[in-house]
């Protein structure tokens, strides 16, 4: 069965192969103003996802109101950055918070590649920063456990022990009477 993202009504869909590894319910969701646009963004246990929603910017419309709307015809009106986003938890290397104003405040997200900012309340950047860094540094266990160790192998037989599992396979029938002759003859001759 194949899961779907909170974006659906945007079309994205989660990759099989993430499926598994993915965790449904979100556990942080916020508003967030990312590149000119207002995006809601869920934090899950291991990742942080995003969509950019379709639309005119106001800087578009106040651009198409001064050129009465030439600059509107010229770039369409569902031009712009779209789309979906999604940051694995286990690639961000740090969150930092700086403040935006009187209002807001700039949640940093840096990763080994890229570095996103989210812009929300001062309140909800405290939140948000503690939430992505207790995941940072408290994995959920099932994508932190260490894989489980390979059994010890088991002690070497004696020579007597092997002995009485041939005996035994001996008298089930699997080896007949010479063959446990013969392997008995092997195994006494190593002493």
């Amino acid at each position: 069965m194949r899961r779907v993202s909170p974006f659906w009504g945007v079309g994205a869909r989660l990759r099989e192969g993430y499926d598994s590894l993915m965790i449904d319910q979100p556990v942080h969701t916020f508003t967030s103003h990312i590149s000119g646009k207002n995006a809601k963004v869920y934090v899950y246990q291991d990742r942080i996802e995003w969509a950019l929603p379709r639309g005119v910017s106001n800087f578009k419309l106040m651009a198409g109101m001064a050129t009465l709307g030439t600059s509107l015809l010229v770039t369409g009106l569902k031009n712009g950055r779209t789309g979906t986003e999604m940051i694995p938890i286990k690639n961000i290397s740090s969150v930092t918070t700086k403040r935006d104003g009187l209002l807001n405040t700039l949640v940093r997200v840096i990763t080994s590649g890229n570095e996103i900012e989210f812009r929300v309340s001062h309140d909800e950047a405290k939140t948000t920063k503690d939430v992505l860094t207790r995941l940072m540094l408290n994995p959920p266990a099932a994508h932190s456990a260490s894989p489980a160790p390979a059994p010890a192998p088991a002690p070497p037989q004696t020579v007597m022990e092997q002995l009485q599992q041939l005996a035994g396979l001996r008298d089930a029938g699997v080896l007949t009477a010479a063959e446990f002759e013969t392997k008995k003859t092997e195994m006494l001759g190593r002493i």
